[in-house]
């Protein structure tokens, strides 16, 4: 029960998250974005083992955007005709800065909302092969996106290194910033080349391999289920339920 959004088909996953995102663009209500972030926190909360400490991390930096929508749009945003709720200072605040305040900020929470549940839930690995599998993607395209994903921490690893081994060799300790971005080119240069050097390496490999787009076989066969498709009426019914706050409001 606790791991039916991790089980979940990836394609299946993606096409609900993009349909509701889709769909939460032409609704500017407060009151539909809200209902909706409240509808995935409620189904990832039942419904998922998320870490919930890591997903408030990550979910920090889209609440500072969301303030900063609010407090702009409130000083800033265009008052219309509406009345006027409060003044401070030398600024008027209108019902029409109100709500569109909160339809803005709330917008952010929705979608990212939604898109850190599928970010949560989602094997990379297993999404490229569904990809591949229900939605006919190419094996060459799949996998050369799946070897670029894994180069990240790769690059990451030799950068450390290589910050490292400027460091013994006393060329890493400057103290002034601007020094720091202009001997910066001796990490970026040889990252660069040993970067170029592995994409070549894995090009040959998959070359040897055959992955030329032809039809392959799967070792492992991504199949949609009678819970997948039980799933994305859980994300059709919050959808539809938030959407319909517009008629309520």
């Amino acid at each position: 029960m606790r791991r039916l959004l991790h089980e979940m088909n990836p394609s299946m996953k993606f096409l609900a998250v993009t349909a509701c995102i889709l769909t939460l663009a032409f609704f500017f209500n407060p009151w539909t974005p809200l209902l909706f972030f409240a509808g995935v926190v409620l189904l990832q909360l039942l419904l998922s083992q998320t870490n919930w400490k890591l997903w408030s991390l990550a979910m920090l930096p889209f609440l500072i955007g969301a303030f900063g929508y609010f407090w702009t749009t409130l000083v800033f945003g265009q008052s219309g005709d509406s009345p006027v709720l409060w003044t401070i200072g030398t600024i008027d605040i209108t019902v029409q800065q109100w709500e569109l305040a909160w339809s803005l900020s709330l917008r952010v929470l929705a979608f990212s909302s939604i898109s850190l549940l599928f970010a949560f839930t989602t094997d990379p690995v297993h999404f490229i092969q569904s990809l591949m599998q229900q939605w006919k993607l190419s094996p060459k395209l799949a996998f050369s996106v799946l070897i670029s994903y894994q180069f990240l921490p790769v690059l990451q690893k030799e950068f450390v290194q290589l910050q490292q081994a400027h460091r013994i060799r006393g060329t890493g300790s400057r103290s002034s910033i601007f020094k720091r971005l202009t001997e910066s080119r001796r990490l970026l240069i040889p990252l660069l080349a040993g970067a170029v050097r592995k994409a070549e390496r894995a090009a040959f490999a998959m070359e040897a391999r055959a992955f030329t787009g032809e039809a392959r076989t799967h070792y492992r066969e991504i199949t949609l289920a009678p819970k997948d498709f039980v799933l994305f009426a859980l994300f059709s019914l919050v959808l539809t339920i938030s959407c319909s706050a517009i008629f309520w409001t």
